[in-house]
This record gives C-alpha cells, sequence and structure tokens, in this order.
C-alpha cells in the first residue's frame, strides 16, 4: 500500500514537472527571438548531457529517469549567458544532476535545485564566460525575424556590468527583455506570466512567491531608503537581473522547498527575498540569487520538521484544553 501511495505521489509530480515545461516554452521562444538559434543549440547540449548523466546513475542504483530532468536542463539553459561554450554548458548541467539530485536518492529526494546547484558550479568554476554580457544591437529586435534569422543577434561579448547594477535600462526594456542578460532571465513579462500559469496549475505555491518578493520589496526599500549606495529603487531592482525567475520557477520547487505548513512556505520564500538583497547589496557578487536559493534549500528541511512540529503541538494543546473543559 506504501509503494503505491508513493508511486501516486510521484505520478502527480511528474505533472507538475510537465505543467513548468509549458510555462517556460514562451521564455524559450524569446531567447531564439532575442538572441539567435544558438540557444536552440545550447538546451539541446544541455539536455543530452543532463539526460545522460541521469540515466546513468538510474541504472547504476536502479533508479527511474524522471520528466524532472527536462525542466532542471531547461531552467539551467534560460540561466546562462549566450555566448557560454557549449562544454561548460553540459559538464554544469552534469554536476547539478549528479552531485544536486542522484547523488541525494534520485527524484523526490533531494536537497538542492538540480539546475541552481549546476548554475553555482559553472559561476564559481568559469567566472569570465558566466559573466560575459552581449549587447543587443536594437535593429534585430524591431524586426521580424530577428533572432529567428541568424544563430547570434551579435558577435561580440563584453564582460560587463548588467542594467541591474548600471541602471541602465529602461522599465519598458526590463519588461520585454530587450537587454543584456543571460538567455531566459530579461523578460520580466514572460516570467510573470508563466508563473502566473504554474501558481494556477498548483505546479507553484502562490505563498512562497509572495513572501519572496514581500521579503525582497521590504529590505530593498529600507536600504534604498537609507542611502545604501548599492540598493537602487526597488521596483527596478525586482525586475532586474533573475530574481523574478528564480522566485517562480526555483524558489517554488516541490522537492527543494518547505512544503508541509503555509507559515512554512512564507518564512522560506521571505528568507530567499531577504537573502537575495543582502548578497546583492554587500557582497561582491551583483547577482545573488544562485547563492540565496542554495542556502535557503538547506533550510527547507528544518523549517518542515519546526513549524510540522509547532503546529502538531498546537493541536494537541488545544485537544486537551478542549478535554478538560468537557
Amino acid at each position: 500500500m506504501e509503494k503505491i501511495r508513493e508511486e501516486i505521489v510521484n505520478i502527480q509530480k511528474q505533472q507538475v514537472m510537465r505543467n513548468v515545461l509549458f510555462a517556460l516554452s514562451p521564455l524559450c521562444l524569446a531567447s531564439i527571438y532575442l538572441y539567435g538559434w544558438r540557444f536552440l543549440a545550447v538546451l539541446s547540449v544541455v539536455v543530452a548531457s543532463g539526460l545522460l548523466s541521469e540515466w546513468l546513475m538510474a541504472r547504476r542504483y536502479k533508479l527511474k529517469v524522471t520528466e524532472s530532468v527536462f525542466v532542471s536542463c531547461v531552467l539551467f539553459a534560460l540561466s546562462l549567458p549566450p555566448g557560454v561554450p557549449l562544454w561548460i554548458a553540459a559538464v554544469g548541467i552534469a554536476f547539478g544532476i549528479v552531485f544536486g539530485k542522484m547523488v541525494f536518492g534520485g527524484f523526490g529526494k533531494n536537497v538542492f535545485n538540480p539546475a541552481i546547484t549546476a548554475r553555482a558550479f559553472v559561476y564559481i568554476s568559469f567566472g569570465v564566460p558566466l559573466t560575459a554580457r552581449f549587447l543587443l544591437p536594437q535593429s534585430t529586435l524591431n524586426w521580424f525575424p530577428a533572432g529567428f534569422g541568424t544563430w547570434l543577434t551579435t558577435a561580440d561579448s563584453v564582460s560587463a556590468a548588467t542594467p541591474m547594477a548600471t541602471g541602465s535600462a529602461s522599465y519598458l526594456e526590463l519588461l520585454l527583455g530587450t537587454v543584456s542578460g543571460s538567455f531566459g532571465e530579461t523578460s520580466a513579462l514572460l516570467i510573470v506570466l508563466g508563473g502566473a500559469w504554474i501558481i494556477y496549475k498548483k505546479a507553484a505555491n502562490w505563498k512562497i512567491v509572495a513572501g519572496s518578493i514581500l521579503g525582497f520589496l521590504v529590505l530593498q526599500t529600507i536600504l534604498w531608503l537609507g542611502g545604501n549606495p548599492n540598493a537602487s529603487d526597488p521596483l527596478y531592482a525586482l525586475l532586474s537581473g533573475s530574481f523574478l525567475l528564480g522566485a517562480f520557477f526555483m524558489v517554488t520547487d516541490p522537492i527543494s522547498s518547505s512544503q508541509s505548513t503555509d507559515i512554512g512556505r512564507w518564512v522560506y520564500g521571505a528568507l530567499f527575498g531577504l537573502l537575495t538583497v543582502v548578497i546583492r547589496v554587500f557582497a561582491n557578487w551583483a547577482e545573488g540569487v544562485t547563492f540565496a536559493i542554495l542556502l535557503v534549500n538547506m533550510f527547507g528541511p528544518l523549517f518542515d520538521h519546526y513549524f510540522k512540529q509547532m503546529k502538531a503541538k498546537r493541536k494537541a494543546k488545544a485537544k486537551a484544553q478542549a478535554g478538560g473543559a468537557a
């Protein structure tokens, strides 16, 4: 009976992964439109490497290859800059799948999000290629077919600050995604629409997303109003970088996030938002999302354990009081 129940849960989680893939498809199309067909090459290499890594580990330990590997691969590909060498993309996702998921026992048992594990590994190991920003020529963005008619929309990359750090982009550019950045992090509008879809389909919990955004805006506003030179306008900071992609699609991962109680979800999300601001403002990394997600992933099981116990104690106390009154 326990085995049947576990199988049903796994099937439900696989349906969640399909909904996430559907929500990410507009971001994939936008990546081709903005940067060219090279995104498809990066995505193909990432999927092939990720699938092979999971298959080899699953075969060795008699586990099953699950559809979640495709979600991890797509998210990782979208987090990469357009000029990333293909071999780095392949090595990164292999590390994320093996050490972010399979060493913990496979799907449903991993502590860390595999895609963000892969992102952290390549960011730390290959800093220069991962911080190269491609400048989008406006002439290719205003007319169809734009990136659909080229391999890569520009031949040169520059290692430079992001619009988040410089404040060089307008709000409209941040919404549409016509700014330099990684493949799938630039269009805030598409991220929010895709995020709304997975919340509607219950593939992501809105409380984690709301807690993330609330925690982010509160601390960002305090630091901005306090005159911290590294703290930008809260709304601009929210739309810049990869925070929204992380808040909707990564920190809400039903496996590595806190899911047992509502209060745990709120605290988990708020901690992610707070840590992102702290790392962005006070650390040397302009983008703090990667490390913030890994940090809150470590707290997920602790929150589940603590808040479940707290809930159980409250129920037991209420029951005892009701029995005493009777």
